[in-house]
């Protein structure tokens, strides 16, 4: 990625990350995105642009493509300047996790994680996932309202995943904080300020998990944490590193995305009234809602890649060494696949939206993402059917991670 600093020249494309006014709705500038090519570079970020549904698709799923190169070139063999050493505690973290790992350790590692996301594991939790949803949500209404993103959306896919990994209760007040700061390293050209913060945290939050670890060796549970030891024990290579990295991405990956999809798609509801009043008077639409939410208003705008072999798109070659940034937000609004994609449609049935990523690194906790989608709305249609907006929200500035400062609604 370029050096971390906003562009100080415009780059002649309708695309503007650091602008809160593009950040607020760069939905119409896609538009404008596709309609000048399928590949596009950008000069700021020194990134390929790829904006349409087909070629993304096509992307996520291409093994000339890579989450990493150091696999098979060295920083300096791919052309690129390392990352300055005061920033290592957040790479090493970063780089052991599977997200940013490709196939043999990819492979190792995500086989080991998927036997805690197996059907199975995962209906296992419905109930919790739904006693957990109606607790927090009759707590919203014994107030009168108050704050969704920190009242709902925030504490339910915390509360599962650290239950899931084995993280006391005492302990996860402080998971959200670590989390929000090491994500802002995913932002396009972090500022310094956001990569002290990063590290900070990534030497925190590795510290915390070490002792956990020790802890997980010497009295086993029925963690994740303490499966992850286990089949160390029994011979599948997993070092203590890779342990601490996986249990770190799947704390971010595993919420991250669950609550800003949740406050986005409330805001994306009480913006189009004619929808959510079909919400209310037929539940069962909740399921398409879920997917059309995740779609409208896209929680992971970007999802970058590295070219490790020279690859062409529509007769433009893209070098090795090159990385491309693939617009998950774009495509999923390209009137190529979705039927009036700036309308939410809540019964809309061929939904492929690529929200969860697609290939090799798919969203690993897809499905139980979904039902905690599904358990907090159907709490709040049940709980409070007159749930309206008590103020305007203020998006935040990231754009590549999109979400809300907060919610504020009342129950009526």
């Amino acid at each position: 990625m370029a050096a971390p600093s906003a562009p100080s020249a415009p780059s002649g494309l309708p695309f503007h990350p650091w602008d809160p006014a593009f950040v607020a709705d760069p939905y119409p500038a896609y538009a404008e995105l596709r309609a000048r090519g399928r590949v596009l570079y950008y000069e700021p970020s020194d990134q390929w642009l790829v904006p349409h549904h087909a070629d993304v698709s096509a992307l996520l799923r291409d093994r000339r493509l890579g989450r990493t190169y150091q696999h098979r070139f060295t920083h300096e063999d791919f052309g690129r300047t390392p990352p300055p050493p005061e920033h290592e505690p957040f790479h090493v973290l970063n780089d052991h996790g599977m997200l940013d790992l490709e196939p043999p350790d990819h492979t190792r590692i995500r086989r080991l994680v998927s036997k805690a996301f197996t059907p199975r594991t995962v209906e296992r939790l419905k109930p919790y996932v739904h006693r957990l949803a109606n607790d927090l949500v009759a707590a919203l209404v014994e107030a009168g309202g108050g704050d969704l993103l920190t009242d709902v959306a925030e504490p339910l896919p915390v509360a599962v995943i650290a239950e899931m990994l084995g993280i006391p209760e005492s302990d996860r007040s402080q998971l959200r904080p670590w989390s929000a700061d090491i994500c802002g390293m995913y932002e396009l050209n972090p500022s310094e300020e956001t990569a002290r913060r990063a590290v900070r945290a990534s030497v925190e939050f590795s510290d915390y998990l070490r002792e956990l670890i020790a802890a997980r060796r010497r009295e086993p549970g029925e963690d994740l944490i303490s499966g992850l030891i286990a089949a160390h024990d029994e011979g599948d290579r997993l070092t203590e590193q890779e342990m601490i990295s996986t249990a770190v991405l799947l704390l971010n990956a595993g919420h991250e995305a669950t609550v800003n999809a949740t406050v986005n798609g409330w805001w994306a509801l009480f913006r189009n009234p004619d929808q959510l009043a079909a919400l209310r008077a037929d539940h069962s639409l909740i399921p398409s809602a879920v997917e059309e939410l995740m779609r409208y208003d896209t929680p992971l705008q970007l999802f970058e890649r590295w070219v490790l072999d020279e690859i062409e798109i529509d007769g433009t070659t893209i070098p090795r060494g090159a990385e491309i940034a693939m617009l998950f937000g774009s495509a999923n609004h390209d009137p190529e696949v979705f039927t009036g994609p700036e309308r939410l449609d809540l019964t809309r049935r061929d939904n492929p939206h690529i929200s969860f990523s697609a290939g090799i690194h798919y969203c690993i906790g897809a499905p139980l993402a979904r039902i905690e989608l599904a358990a907090s709305m159907a709490a709040l249609l049940e709980r409070a059917p007159a749930l309206t907006l008590a103020a305007e929200p203020e998006r935040k500035p990231n754009f590549v991670i999109r979400g809300l400062k907060g919610l504020s609604v009342e129950v009526g």
